[in-house]
């Protein structure tokens, strides 16, 4: 029996009031025993067929009907006119014939195991496409309790659940078969990630949104995804505005640095770090695409490239001392900072070197953004074991830990 697969956003589209219908083919196709009938039910029930054959299905429904008004009928007659009630139903698309009829066919128990689970899910489905969610939902449950194993069918039981109200049900389901197939090395369906994330969202469970945007990055790394991910980051709660320009780091990465204010910002902040070589690669990226050296602030945009050529040449100027500076202090935090300025501008040789050594030297006040940055550093280098080495160690809640994993779902993407 075939069925309508659902879009990647349905089950999304479902938590939202959308609906996904599958196809009722097959339904006509369900082989039936032979039963005795006595001679006035089955003469009509012949006839019926004649047309039924004839495609005069309006007249084969209308001489089933006549049926209707024989009294005492046996359940092996009435089973035999519903079946055939159902191949009219099924030839001309009438849900709700397929319905009437399906139940009571299902209920007799007369068909063999395999057409009786068919019929079963053809029942579910017919639910489903009437709106009878709660229906639909049972209906799909006994098909899998009774051997069924069509597992598409499990996305139409989730949305059943959601849309019969029973949310709670649906979020266990996903997440069970999330973790099944993680626990099998397959990746998780990607509309089942995005009806698990836009649940936890709606149910204001951000541990369980988050881990569902991370899968959906990890595996299918839509910029969408990435944008939504980060997003929840710097609404934590507990995200240090100090991490703020990790992030752009991470924006720039992945793709998501487009508008002028985001270049400006991100190239600002990289002056005032003392990253001026890093300032200076995102304020050419942002006059490559456009997004800077045009407009009413053309200018401006002019001016904070000059701005950022000064702080450059006077950092190498003074790089010499800050360098001997940073080596002779018992606290590692100015050699780290130092290094990172340097393999931010892309002289990693350098500035990696100087941040093991800075790191060793302990007495850090964030030693989880050292690493971070240590991570990243690596990763940019092209050094991608020792940048997962070094970030798998990162586990800072104040959003360290949790850039510490996006890099390394980057990395590994990348």
């Amino acid at each position: 029996m075939k069925h309508l697969r659902l879009s990647q956003l349905a089950i999304v589209f479902a938590a939202l009031g959308s609906v996904a219908i599958p196809e009722m083919t097959g339904v006509g196709n369900i082989a039936y025993a032979q039963e005795a009938m006595r001679p006035e039910v089955g003469k009509l029930v012949q006839q019926a067929g004649d047309m039924f054959r004839a495609k005069k299905y309006r007249d084969a429904l209308a001489k089933l009907q006549e049926t209707d008004r024989i009294g005492s009928k046996t359940v092996n007659e009435s089973f035999t006119i519903e079946r055939m009630r159902l191949a009219i139903a099924s030839a001309t698309g009438d849900n709700d014939l397929i319905i009437r009829s399906g139940e009571i066919i299902v209920a007799a128990n007369k068909l063999g195991s395999k057409e009786q689970l068919q019929l079963i899910q053809v029942l579910a489905n017919s639910y489903y496409k009437a709106g009878n969610y709660a229906k639909a939902a049972k209906a799909y449950e006994r098909y899998f309790a009774e051997g069924g194993t069509d597992t598409s069918l499990r996305q139409y039981l989730t949305q059943a659940k959601a849309q019969s109200g029973d949310v709670g049900g649906a979020m266990k389901d996903v997440k069970a078969e999330i973790q099944a197939a993680e626990k099998a090395g397959r990746v998780p369906p990607q509309s089942t990630l995005e009806f698990y994330a836009n649940g936890a969202q709606r149910a204001g469970d951000k541990a369980g949104y988050q881990s569902a945007l991370e899968k959906l990055v990890a595996f299918y790394g839509k910029k969408e995804y990435w944008q939504n991910l980060i997003n929840a980051v710097e609404r934590n709660k507990d995200f240090s505005s100090r991490l703020t320009m990790d992030l752009y780091r991470l924006k720039f990465a992945v793709g998501l640095i487009k508008d002028t204010k985001d270049y400006m910002e991100m190239a600002q902040i990289a002056i005032q770090d003392g990253n001026t070589g890093e300032a200076l690669k995102i304020i050419d990226a942002g006059f490559k695409s456009g997004a800077l050296g045009t407009g009413n602030e053309a200018a401006r945009h002019g001016r904070l490239r000059d701005l950022a050529n000064k702080k450059h040449a006077d950092a190498k100027a003074a790089a010499a001392n800050a360098e001997a500076e940073a080596e002779k202090s018992a606290e590692g935090t100015a050699l780290v900072a130092l290094g990172f300025s340097y393999a931010t501008a892309g002289d990693f040789d350098k500035g990696i070197p100087m941040m093991e050594r800075g790191i060793k030297k302990d007495s850090l006040k964030y030693p989880d953004d050292a690493n971070l940055h240590l991570g990243i550093a690596y990763i940019m280098a092209g050094k991608k074991s020792n940048g997962l080495k070094v970030l798998k160690g990162v586990q800072g809640k104040d959003g360290s830990g949790d850039l510490a994993r996006y890099w390394t779902i980057y990395a590994n993407a990348k």
